[in-house]
């Protein structure tokens, strides 16, 4: 295979998930769609269909195959690297009061719907299985590490634990990995009407949550960018998958697990972020320019990265 060749099957696994980010740029300046329409779609998206394909692709999983604990160890080991990493990181380059942002930005990725459209379109029923089960681990340590590096630096907030344990435990992507567990452990089949149905509904979620996203972008917030924005999201979309996959590749992992971990690493910010930083009284309008900054580079960055594993036949 040459690589012209190679390039344009990379661009088979990448165009599709951001061609919907973009269609949803295009949807909202034609007026087609409005904040009303994304935020009643966000909803539904997070509170059920992806819950419901999260679900779904565990009950279909091999657990033997998608339960990989060296990953999920490996996985949990690199987020907490890539978190202090970016705070070291900080301390020297960015000021008092934007660190906490500037962290979060860098180290916080859109896994459950950007790092699962990928996994999906790279790998199909494993990259959706194993990866469902890395988003169930790392939705918790996400937003326990974003509230305390934002009180942190957020003068007046104190991290208040009982809340960011309520919020875990009732998150519902979290409680869809643990209801979907018993049913793949102990090989519970459900009804086949079921299963059409559940596949009918989950089959929204990825183009749903991506045009969501595109619609949310602000090009006019990535005109107004700062020094720190765009230092976090190279941070978040070069420096640390780098590091982070090259130490996967060292420690051994290769492969579909290595292309996972890849997809995982370089997912843009997650929108979340902004949600968090805007409820603790911090700069949202960095926030925002963050997560638009590397949404914007993830169709480049992402693409490039996978091409180059696949040179090096690392994936």
């Amino acid at each position: 295979m040459n690589l012209l060749e190679l390039f344009a099957r990379t661009l088979d696994i990448t165009l599709p998930v951001f061609a919907m980010v973009f269609l949803g740029i295009g949807l909202k300046r034609l007026g087609w769609i409005d904040r009303t329409f994304v935020s009643t779609a966000s909803a539904l998206v997070f509170k059920a269909t992806l819950p419901t394909l999260i679900f779904l692709s565990l009950v279909k999983a091999d657990l033997s195959v998608a339960l990989d604990i060296p990953l999920m160890l490996f996985f949990a080991a690199a987020t907490l690297g890539q978190f202090f990493i970016s705070w070291l990181w900080a301390c020297f380059r960015i000021p008092y009061a934007e660190r906490g942002i500037y962290i979060q930005g860098a180290f916080r990725g859109n896994c459950g719907v950007v790092g699962l459209a990928l996994a999906a379109g790279m790998y199909g029923n494993y990259g959706l299985s194993a990866g469902s089960l890395l988003v169930g681990l790392v939705i918790v340590m996400y937003n326990a590490l974003s509230v305390w590096i934002l009180a942190t630096y957020q003068p007046g907030q104190a991290t208040d634990w009982r809340s960011i344990l309520k919020n875990i435990a009732m998150n519902p992507l979290i409680i869809s990995v643990l209801v979907a567990l018993p049913f793949t452990a102990f090989s519970i089949s459900l009804p086949r009407w079921v299963m059409t149905s559940g596949d009918y509904f989950a089959s929204l979620t990825l183009p749903l949550a991506l045009i969501c996203i595109g619609a949310t972008l602000s090009v006019s917030s990535i005109r107004d960018k700062s020094e720190v924005a765009l230092g976090s999201s190279v941070m978040k979309m070069v420096v640390l998958p780098v590091i982070s996959t090259a130490a996967a590749w060292v420690l051994g992992f290769k492969g579909e697990q290595l292309g996972l971990l890849f997809l995982f690493f370089a997912s843009p910010t997650a929108a979340a972020s902004f949600v968090m930083v805007k409820a603790m009284g911090g700069n949202a309008a960095l926030a925002a320019n963050i997560i638009a900054i590397t949404t914007m580079m993830a169709s480049i960055s992402i693409t490039l990265g996978i091409f180059a594993l696949r040179l090096l036949g690392w994936v």
